[in-house]
């Protein structure tokens, strides 16, 4: 399979991830974790509302559990994929787990535009590439792709936009 088709089956799994996180209550965010063949590895939705940890991103949840699984040798090697770009907190926890390439649906950007103020989510417009530029770890990026799919799962959900 092309890298391009696999990174499309890959990111609407997340955004299919993202659609389970909305409906048990949590915001509608999805990721998951490919080796180099693309293999799914892990799996990790949004916790903010089931669990109450305004931090319980899909990514930062997955980098965690990725953290607590694998080396940062073997990380380096994987992919990120995730329904839209991480947030600077979520783009620290890649960077700090040692994820080599992050592949991502629709762009901070354009999640700031779609959810507006909501205080559920504040997003900030700081693209992932700037955090990791800012380190010393090499992090590929690559995106956006699939933004209107990805902003499919977000529709009446935040306050601002009728949730």
């Amino acid at each position: 399979m092309a890298d391009n088709d696999r990174h499309l089956k890959l990111l609407r799994r997340t955004i299919e991830l993202a659609g389970e996180s909305r409906a048990r209550g949590d915001h509608p965010f999805g990721a998951l974790l490919a080796d180099s063949q693309g293999n799914i590895l892990l799996e990790a939705m949004n916790t903010c509302g089931t669990e109450g940890d305004r931090t319980g991103h899909a990514e930062r949840n997955l980098m965690t559990a990725a953290s607590k699984t694998y080396s940062a040798e073997f990380l380096a090697d994987c992919t990120m994929y995730t329904s839209a770009e991480p947030c600077a907190m979520c783009a620290g926890s890649v960077y700090w787990t040692g994820v080599g390439r992050v592949v991502h649906g629709m762009s901070e950007k354009a999640l700031k535009e779609l959810i507006g103020p909501d205080p559920e989510n504040l997003t900030m417009d700081l693209p992932c590439r700037e955090v990791f530029a800012a380190g010393q770890r090499k992090v590929i990026v690559e995106g956006p792709f699939l933004e209107d799919e990805s902003a499919t799962v977000h529709d009446g959900f935040w306050t601002l936009s009728g949730k």
